[in-house]
């Protein structure tokens, strides 16, 4: 387990981190957990609860987080309106700088102050830490390990601590990435139109990208992705995958998660109409 810290942490006022949630309890509890442990906390943590009801009475007394109720009104967890509502109970709450972080993703102790820092410094932009991936049991008694341990994505930057770099919106991710309210009012936030698996983040990216919101890598904001078991490519999203790029080809003019739907051409789970480029998941 994590060694107690000898004094409180600093709190970090105008900082609210938004979590979304259905049934990770372990994932969030060790969340929590590092939290604590983080050598600056937001002042605010708003969970956002998709059709999980637990989640209230167990944090009810848990200071500074706040449960928000987002029942899902379709066959899928409402991911883009998850976002979306736990950004305007933040600022409601007069947050000044928003932060998000999936729920099975742990926060380095320096996560939370080189956002709030870099956010501050480009107010006007996004702001994107890594992510390194922990593998099958890693023991997450030991923190101190997780930086070695984790496999990093080579096409998303790792820069030193404190360090900030312009970057691509097409490696924008949703896992761990932060911004003011000001700014997601100017991109509009998650656009709700999808259903399911992928899509949405790409498309918040590229909302961005067209409102003229700039993306920012920033070096010491690292998160670690809990392992659980996956598949690449993802198979049992294929149906998922082509109705929500056929929806994001409709608004853009392009396909997003390429390698994957090629890779699902490749193994005859989808087609391709070598005519128009569209991809369509085979009868």
């Amino acid at each position: 387990m994590t060694e107690p810290r000898d004094h409180a942490p600093r709190i970090i006022l105008g900082l609210a981190l938004i979590t979304i949630v259905h049934g990770r309890e372990q994932h969030l509890a060790r969340q929590l957990a590092a939290i604590d442990s983080a050598k600056a906390v937001p002042e605010l943590h708003i969970i956002v609860a998709m059709d999980d009801p637990a989640v209230a009475p167990r944090y009810a007394d848990r200071p500074r987080t706040r449960v928000i109720e987002c029942p899902s009104t379709g066959a899928h967890l409402p991911l883009a309106g998850a976002r979306n509502t736990g950004a305007a109970a933040a600022r409601e709450r007069g947050a000044d700088v928003l932060v998000f972080l999936d729920v099975d993703c742990l926060p380095d102790p320096d996560l939370f102050s080189r956002y709030d820092d870099a956010v501050r410094a480009h107010p006007g932009e996004l702001v994107c830490g890594a992510v390194g991936y922990l593998p099958e049991g890693t023991d997450y008694g030991r923190p101190d390990l997780f930086a070695d341990a984790a496999r990093f994505h080579g096409f998303r930057p790792r820069l030193d601590a404190g360090a900030t770099a312009p970057g691509d919106h097409l490696a924008f991710w949703s896992l761990s990435f932060a911004t003011t309210p000001d700014t997601w009012l100017r991109i509009g936030g998650f656009f709700e139109g999808y259903s399911g698996y992928g899509g949405e983040d790409t498309d918040f990216a590229v909302t961005a990208r067209e409102a003229g919101v700039p993306l920012r890598w920033v070096g010491g904001a690292e998160a670690f992705h809990q392992y659980h078991p996956t598949t690449n490519p993802p198979v049992q999203h294929v149906d998922d995958i082509v109705r929500n790029g056929s929806l994001f080809a409709e608004r853009w003019g392009f396909w997003p998660m390429q390698g994957w739907l090629d890779q699902f051409v490749e193994r005859g789970l989808v087609r391709r109409d070598p005519a128009t480029g569209d991809y369509s998941v085979a009868p």
